[in-house]
Order: C-alpha cells, then structure tokens, then sequence
C-alpha cells in the first residue's frame, strides 16, 4: 500500500511538472514567436502603408499634370505656389508652427517645380536655340534657392520674416510672369506638335519622381 502511495505521489509530482513545463514553454512561445510576429507584422503593414501612400500620392500628382498642356500644369504650379505665400504673409510671429509648415510645404512645392523645368523645359529651350532665356531661367532659380536658404535659417518669429517672405514672392511671381507671358508662347511657337507633346509626357514624368 506504502508503494502504490508513493508511486500515485511520484506521478502527480511528475504530471504536474510535465504541465508546468509545457505552460512555461508555451508562455515563451508566445512571447518569442507571437508578440515578436505582431511586431514584425506591424512594422511590416506600416511599410507597405506607408509605400502604398507614397505611390499614390505620386499617381495622383502624375496624373493631374498629364490632363493638362507642358506650359498649363507649369502655369498651375505657379498659381499653387502663390496661394502659400499667400498664407504665409497672413500669418502672425505667434504661429511659428504653421510658418514652419507653410515654409515646408512651399519648399516641397518650388523643388518639385524647378525640377521638373530644368530637366524637361529649360534644356528645350536650348534645342530651340532660347539659350538666353534658359540661363536668364536657371539665374532666377538660383535666386528661389537662395531665399529659401534664407527663410530656412531664419526664426519664424523674427521681425524681418514677413518682409522676406514678401520679397520673395514678388520674385517668383516676376519669374512666373515672364515664364508665361514671353518665354513659354515663345517656346511653343518654336516646336513642332510632337516635340510639344514629348515635352507635356516627359513634365509628367519628371513631377512623377519628385512628387
């Protein structure tokens, strides 16, 4: 009777560590495995999210340009870029946020712009024999990347902000002028229709990478 009590006692004990043991493998299964698959799983879904949102957001900028004539997306631009200056200058020095958000999106916006002109339209204007034009272009775009250096550098709550903000949209909207009013139409007039549609595809294009 002694022994069958010690063998029941001997394999309890044994059933309940066997059980313990298996719990605590399951526990670090679940640890190891589980939470570490969430987190990859997570990390990732956020980067598929986050490609997928950058790939859109390029479709939806390739697109609106493609609808549209080489100098009519660029005269679009033009007008897109204004209206943040816009809301630029109506701003206060106690909304240094919204300045600085303003500032990154006009940067994002001119970049993308002087891009696509000098990989597409300035080097057209060359063919075309426009080289003045092209340099007198390419001179002004190096002007915007000085004042956004300027803008970049400085505090949004200083006192002089608003007035080079003011100076520099005076002179993009300059630049703007002369690129719609003289030297696209001077362009057009200098291409065939083929070149002309090339040059709409390749805008397209070029707004597509930096969009």
């Amino acid at each position: 009777m002694a022994t069958r009590t010690n063998n029941r006692s001997t394999s309890s004990r044994s059933r309940s560590g066997g059980s313990s043991n298996r719990g605590n493998s399951n526990n670090r299964s679940a640890f190891n495995w589980s939470s570490a698959g969430t987190i990859a799983g997570a990390a990732a879904g956020g980067a598929m999210l986050a490609i997928a949102a950058n790939v859109g957001r390029k479709f939806l900028a390739q697109s609106f340009i493609a609808t549209d004539h080489w100098a009519k997306s660029l005269a679009k631009e033009h007008e897109q870029a204004l209206a943040v200056f816009d809301k630029m200058l109506a701003t206060d020095e106690t909304e240094t946020f919204k300045r600085t958000m303003l500032l990154g999106k006009l940067t994002h916006a001119l970049d993308r712009h002087a891009y696509s002109e000098e990989h597409v339209i300035y080097p057209a204007l060359r063919e075309s024999n426009s080289i003045s034009d092209a340099e007198t272009l390419e001179t002004e775009h190096g002007e915007v990347k000085e004042f956004l250096f300027r803008l970049k550098h400085m505090e949004t709550d200083d006192a002089a902000w608003l007035d080079t903000v003011r100076e520099f949209r005076t002179a993009v909207e300059a630049h703007a002028r002369l690129e719609e009013d003289e030297v696209f139409p001077r362009l057009r007039s200098e291409i065939d229709d083929e070149t002309d549609e090339m040059l709409t595809a390749e805008l397209a294009k070029a707004s597509f990478m930096m969009a």
